[in-house]
């Protein structure tokens, strides 16, 4: 059983080890691999995404029936798709137990309440994950040498 959490600035230690964790970020070795979230940093990441997300903006914790954060989801408004790109995070100690699955049906779920339309995802043409999103009713928009842009109508 998977739910939903809106962080509290202070939980965002989770995001800054999740992204600094080289084995969870493996997917993302096409555009650059970690990505360093520094604490001064999380003010004005957690107002953009958290206290005035203008409607453009969604972010969540994915938490187990543990009570642990295993990932998160987001979605934000994206100029070059003209559309809302999808993100589904799991960290890596977590992976391999459906949660990255669910998660994708908690965002979609979550975007459509939202008045979202349609989700896209560009994600790297070597990343695993792309079936997954195929599973969920994504289709290929696109192919380039690098990544797959991925849609779904919702």
């Amino acid at each position: 059983m998977l739910s939903l959490y809106k962080p509290e600035l202070e939980d965002l230690r989770f995001r800054e080890r999740m992204l600094a964790d080289p084995e969870t970020m493996s997917y993302n070795h096409a555009w650059g691999g970690v990505i360093a979230f520094p604490e001064e940093a999380w003010r004005d990441w957690y107002d953009h995404w958290i206290v005035h997300p203008e409607g453009k903006r969604f972010y969540r914790y994915v938490v187990n029936g543990a009570g642990e954060f295993v990932g998160e989801i987001a979605y934000h408004y994206d100029e070059e798709l003209r559309g809302y790109a999808a993100n589904v995070l799991v960290y890596a100690k977590y992976r391999g137990k459906g949660y990255g699955s669910r998660a994708l049906e908690l965002l979609s779920a979550a975007a459509g309440e939202n008045g979202v339309k349609t989700l896209y995802d560009d994600i790297a043409s070597d990343n695993p994950a792309a079936g997954m999103f195929f599973r969920h009713g994504f289709r290929e928009e696109y192919r380039t040498e690098d990544k797959i842009v991925l849609r779904k109508d919702l």
